[in-house]
């Protein structure tokens, strides 16, 4: 080997050691992919068909099981069996959920008349509520429980494993602490809570990690403008089933509002309240359940993280907007 050619395997060498130490420290930093469990009460309000759309797109998310809660099991297993479907995502298992006192459909019903459940080619599990105990006993990872309707199927898993506690933490869509509805300065006894107030009680008393956001953030988020009309002219199959879903569940009178702007999003913020924080005044309350649905502070209750206003709701919103329809697509 003459000199010349010496020098340059040398220096190609060195060069990829190089290269290597560089990619080396920035691999070992990607963060671990949170494994994520949803329960939602998808197919009343609409919200719910947002925040699975942006669970779906949010990468530090690993989805691992998703559940219909709060009744309506058929028509709530197929909305979340078509969507995931249509995204692609029929990898991620759907738990059905305990049949409750609520029964029938909803306003999305259209959206799902033509499709059998039997069509869906991942797993569905029959028993919604032992297949979260499972998915987080299984896990070597603690999961995280995004909760974004009434309780009722995670009341349940409480009940039968206390133990998923120890292994879990919960993210809800849960109360009213100091704003209500439509920011009112009074406190509203909040849907989530007051539909099944037992199994509020239980799930927010429960020794796991709790972050809840309450009316005083969620309760706020409506997408408009130019943050609105990203979403609307997206070609991205989540996006396009959003707004089919949102023209579905618009009552008549209404229907020209999807042209313009979203209803109010609440599921959103427990979503991402499940990745970061940092847009929102998080505090460390003690919140006590009351037999009407209120989400009353109390000292001597168990404490939560509960996101009681924003630092910056438009950067929320822009966000939400991006990260739904991100420049260039996925």
């Amino acid at each position: 080997m003459n000199l010349t050619a010496m020098f340059s395997r040398l220096f190609f060498s060195l060069g990829l050691f190089l290269s290597l130490c560089w990619c080396l420290p920035a691999l070992a930093a990607q963060p671990a992919r949170i494994p994520v469990i949803l329960d939602t009460d998808i197919g009343d309000d609409i919200d719910d068909t947002w925040a699975l759309g942006l669970l779906l797109k949010s990468p530090e998310l690993e989805v691992k099981l998703v559940v219909g809660d709060h009744g309506k099991p058929l028509y709530r297993t197929k909305l979340l069996a078509k969507f995931l479907e249509t995204a692609g995502r029929t990898d991620i298992p759907i738990g059905i959920g305990l049949d409750t006192r609520v029964h029938g459909s909803g306003r999305q019903a259209a959206w799902v008349a033509d499709y059998p459940l039997n069509r869906y080619p991942g797993k569905i599990y029959p028993d919604g509520v032992q297949a979260i105990i499972d998915t987080i006993l299984h896990s070597p990872e603690p999961v995280t429980v995004i909760a974004i309707g009434p309780l009722p199927n995670v009341a349940e898993a409480l009940r039968r494993e206390p133990g998923i506690a120890r292994k879990a933490r919960f993210v809800g869509m849960h109360g009213s602490v100091r704003r209500g509805y439509g920011n009112s300065p009074q406190p509203h006894a909040e849907y989530n809570v007051k539909e099944d107030v037992p199994a509020c009680q239980r799930v927010l008393a429960a020794p796991w990690p709790i972050t809840i956001t309450p009316l005083d953030t969620c309760g706020l988020v409506q997408l408009k403008g130019a943050d609105y009309a990203r979403v609307f002219r997206a070609s991205d199959p989540v996006c396009r089933a959003i707004i089919e879903n949102y023209r579905h569940w618009l009552e008549p009178r209404h229907k020209a509002q999807a042209e313009s702007h979203s209803s109010t999003l609440f599921d959103t913020v427990a979503v991402y309240l499940a990745i970061e924080q940092h847009l929102c005044v998080m505090e460390e309350l003690g919140i006590r359940v009351t037999d009407d649905g209120f989400t009353v502070p109390d000292a001597a209750a168990p404490k939560m993280r509960v996101a009681t206003a924003w630092k910056d709701q438009a950067a929320f919103e822009r966000w939400l907007a991006e990260r739904l329809a991100p420049a260039g697509g996925n």
